[in-house]
């Protein structure tokens, strides 16, 4: 799933006491430690995404470093990506997961960790301020770090699913809580569906107890959660009804049913696991 496009929902939060490349350095690493020992039946395992092994998900990751590589390094080669995803806009993601999927495990980990320390450098090495071409609006080197971190945040969920691991939260969630905010907009624009008028108010409460809020507070419409519970939300990790996270307000509460912090298709998302519905 390609890098998310963001939509103005609020006033950001101030920025984070780490820096953002150094969290995307340290979620890489945390799911490396996931999956360095695997054996080569355990690369195979099916995750939560139909169709997609462990194996697929590294792929993908691996893949979206290299187009974001190409993206900082070779705004040539990326807007050639970018027609092969037009040509197919329903397969591409699939497909570049497919390519390196089948690999030996100890070269597509390999592979991942190469690429992604090349990403890291051409990162840190960007101008600031400077967009770079995306699959959607055109991003600065932060921003385009911010949405790798969601993704490895959120294949890295797929992987500690399928291995039945539960992974403790940290105060890396707030870049994905950020972006989740940010694409509000989007996730009724790609549906259809008429853009709310108003700002919400969004707090949510990080692994710390600190909070973390966005919009104006004395907004009609708010959103209110444990911040893991709203990034499982917006990455469509989870289903709403397994989930506490609180709507007031029609729109608001229709936002919870359709949120997404990535581009493209918001797909199926997650079944419930339980049949009953959320508290108002």
């Amino acid at each position: 799933m390609p890098e998310p496009t963001p939509a103005s929902a609020g006033s950001p939060v101030p920025a984070a006491a780490s820096d953002v490349f150094d969290d995307l350095r340290a979620e890489s690493e945390e799911l490396d430690r996931l999956v360095a020992g695997l054996a080569a039946e355990g690369w195979r395992r099916a995750t939560p995404a139909p169709g997609w092994s462990i194996a697929h998900q590294i792929a993908h990751l691996a893949w979206t470093d290299r187009s974001a590589l190409l993206a900082l390094t070779d705004a040539d080669r990326f807007r050639e990506l970018v027609e092969e995803a037009l040509a197919a806009p329903d397969a591409f993601v699939d497909e570049g997961a497919e390519e390196a999927a089948g690999l030996p495990p100890a070269e597509l980990l390999a592979r991942w960790r190469e690429g992604r320390a090349r990403l890291d450098a051409a990162l840190r090495a960007a101008p600031p301020g400077v967009r770079f071409p995306w699959y959607g609006p055109p991003m600065t080197a932060r921003s385009m770090a911010t949405g790798r971190l969601m993704e490895t945040w959120a294949h890295g969920q797929d992987v500690a699913d399928a291995l039945g691991v539960v992974r403790a939260p940290t105060d890396r969630l707030r870049h994905v809580v950020r972006i989740g905010v940010r694409a509000r907009d989007f996730a009724f624009g790609v549906r259809g569906l008429p853009v709310p008028g108003e700002e919400f108010r969004v707090e949510v409460v990080g692994p710390a107890g600190q909070v973390w809020a966005y919009g104006p507070e004395d907004a009609a419409q708010r959103v209110t959660g444990p911040a893991l519970d709203f990034c499982l939300l917006v990455t469509r990790r989870a289903h709403r009804n397994d989930l506490a996270v609180r709507a007031v307000g029609p729109d608001a509460g229709q936002w919870l049913d359709i949120a997404q912090a990535f581009a493209g298709p918001p797909g199926t998302g997650r079944a419930p696991k339980t049949g009953e519905e959320p508290p108002a």
